[in-house]
């Protein structure tokens, strides 16, 4: 079995063959691949050697004191956390063959195709097509929205209905779709911060081939639970030391201002700080539970906290800041890359955590999973589990 001395002994002997210093950047990266340390979890072949997930902060350790350089994650993130793991479970070997490597290089961008604007909370109530012409492709009809970082994307996730004569949970399939085919139209979505990290895509006679369908026709919502779980762990879930991420911001704000120090703001603070604290504790224990199988619904726990404490702290920012914390440096529309929430001011911060209670399944509809799948509560009552999609009020 592989252990940290051999994982460690493994990353020298990349180190040596692939000086940082002198080997470029996407060379190292593929190199890293597939000497399988690229996610020690993974398969061999796939970029991974079979080994416990917890034992991927040695390699990471040993990379970042060597400055070797690193895939970029905010910018893939819909790869490496939601795509990923979906193509590892259910996708074929010519997929994952294809497919895995240049998702963690980042050398091919994902984005996730699953919201659209009557179907948001209630994602399998979507509307968008797939019908299966008489070769065996995929005909695709359709409309996206919330789509982050489709306009740098190559390959998208991808549900779409597949037959409406049956209850909505049961007609849909998942599809990987190539965002570069005809048909395939991005248009970017201004925010509230001024710039497009959105975007809608509407879909027009989009063909997809059988190849790029993952799990069995009409089973796509099982293989979207497997990407759900993901994404709220993949947002709630990032490592980060004491004291890091925006809790880190708020504090270092207050020991540099002592002038604008009030009583109230202090315990409101300290308040904040301890339940920072605690979500990052509960994630520590979330990934090891995470080394032993499949994200859980734990996961919408810590979606859920993050999206709180995100808008309660920037909050507290601005409102300690004074007027400081309502300058904004550019709003200009752009398109960026990613989100930056410690980079940037205090008004970013405010303004972008609001979206966090809507992205990777709202506030509501967490909640609810919390209470029926975590604490066993009995489930609300649904009067269209059993109807038709086709026959659903719309």
């Amino acid at each position: 079995m592989t252990d940290a001395a051999d994982l460690r002994r493994r990353t020298a002997e990349l180190l040596a063959a692939h000086p940082p210093a002198t080997t470029d950047r996407l060379e190292f990266l593929r190199a890293r691949f597939d000497a399988g340390l690229a996610w020690v979890h993974f398969p061999q072949g796939l970029g991974g050697l079979d080994a416990p997930r917890s034992l991927q902060a040695v390699v990471d350790a040993e990379l970042e004191a060597a400055g070797a350089p690193g895939n970029d994650p905010g910018r893939i993130g819909i790869g490496l956390g939601m795509a990923a793991p979906t193509i590892l479970r259910y996708g074929t070997d010519e997929q994952k063959q294809r497919l895995l490597r240049p998702l963690w290089t980042g050398e091919e961008v994902w984005c996730q195709l699953f919201s659209e604007p009557g179907a948001g909370s209630d994602l399998a109530a979507l509307a968008t097509r797939a019908v299966r012409d008489e070769g065996g492709d995929w005909i695709v009809d359709g409309q996206k929205v919330w789509t982050s970082s489709a306009h740098l994307a190559r390959w998208a996730i991808l549900i779409a209905r597949t037959d409406p004569d049956v209850p909505k949970h049961r007609g849909i399939s998942y599809f990987v779709c190539d965002m570069t085919d005809p048909g395939v139209e991005v248009r970017p979505l201004r925010q509230i911060t001024g710039e497009a990290e959105f975007n809608e895509v509407f879909l027009t006679g989009v063909r997809i081939p059988d190849a790029h369908r993952l799990g069995a026709v009409g089973e796509g919502w099982q293989v979207a639970q497997t990407t759900l779980m993901n994404e709220r762990v993949a947002i709630g879930g990032v490592r980060m030391p004491r004291e890091g991420g925006m809790i880190g911001v708020a504090a270092a704000d207050w020991r540099a201002r002592p002038e604008l120090r009030t009583h109230d703001l202090h315990q409101r603070l300290l308040k904040l700080w301890v339940e920072a604290e605690v979500a990052r504790l509960t994630g520590e224990r979330l990934r090891q539970q995470l080394s032993k199988g499949q994200p859980g619904p734990e996961g919408s726990g810590m979606k859920l906290a993050f999206a709180r404490l995100a808008q309660e702290i920037s909050g507290w920012e601005v409102e300690f800041l004074a007027e400081d914390g309502l300058t904004y440096d550019d709003w200009t529309m752009r398109r960026p890359d990613g989100v930056d929430f410690t980079g940037r001011e205090a008004g970013y911060r405010y303004l972008r955590a609001k979206g966090n209670s809507i992205e990777g399944g709202t506030s509501e509809v967490l909640l609810n999973i919390v209470a029926e799948r975590v604490l066993g509560l009995p489930p609300e009552p649904r009067t269209d589990k059993d109807v038709a999609w086709k026959d659903l009020p719309r």
